[in-house]
């Protein structure tokens, strides 16, 4: 029997990054002296946990680690058979989270971009899946009962955190993080990304 045609997918990558302990290191000490030096943070959809103001992106840290990430993102424009002759992917604005126990984000979306992005920095065992929501209004209003979810029929997928992974997706899907159930620290870097004309 023949597979269906997917026509209107929504992609999410999920990038695992080699030789990535080194960055981590660096960003994880780039993230801590923010939070030193501003403790309250800013309040965006963070439940408890500690949001970042937005990166200074000319600094010596975030341009490493945006070099790092930069293959990913070329993967993207790839797959997505986006014009690279013409466009470029333009890093709009950067920021981190740390989720510490009991900490989780609201379901929201990033307006005024294309793809965004969440990296990790720290991921411990049980510290909060990204969760994505179906974008397309139609299945929201009729939506059969199922024996088991699959690439079809699901509503709602997650992607469990994982030190020196990337999770790329549309800037317009819906996402949250679940509760952080660990007691420790997780931490992610999260980005914004326009493609725009050169």
């Amino acid at each position: 029997m023949n597979k269906p045609n997917l026509f209107f997918p929504t992609p999410v990558w999920t990038i695992q990054l080699d030789n990535y302990k080194s960055v981590n290191e660096q960003m994880f000490s780039y993230i801590k002296t923010k939070q030193k030096n501003d403790k309250i943070g800013v309040s965006k959809s963070n439940v408890k946990g500690w949001h970042s103001t937005d990166f200074d992106l000319n600094e010596k840290d975030p341009q490493t680690f945006i070099s790092f990430i930069l293959p990913a993102i070329e993967k993207v424009m790839t797959d997505m058979n986006w014009d690279k002759e013409k466009q470029i992917a333009k890093i709009n604005n950067m920021w981190a989270i740390v989720n510490t126990g009991g900490s989780a984000n609201l379901r929201h979306q990033h307006g005024n971009s294309t793809i965004s992005g969440a990296y990790y920095v720290r991921a411990p065992m049980n510290s909060g899946d990204i969760v994505f929501y179906d974008p397309r209004p139609a299945p929201v209003y009729s939506h059969p009962n199922t024996t088991n979810p699959n690439f079809l029929n699901a509503q709602v997928n997650g992607v469990s955190p994982k030190e020196g992974a990337l999770v790329l997706f549309p800037s317009y899907v819906d996402h949250s993080v679940n509760e952080n159930l660990s007691n420790q620290e997780r931490i992610v870097i999260s980005f914004n990304i326009r493609i725009q004309i050169k």
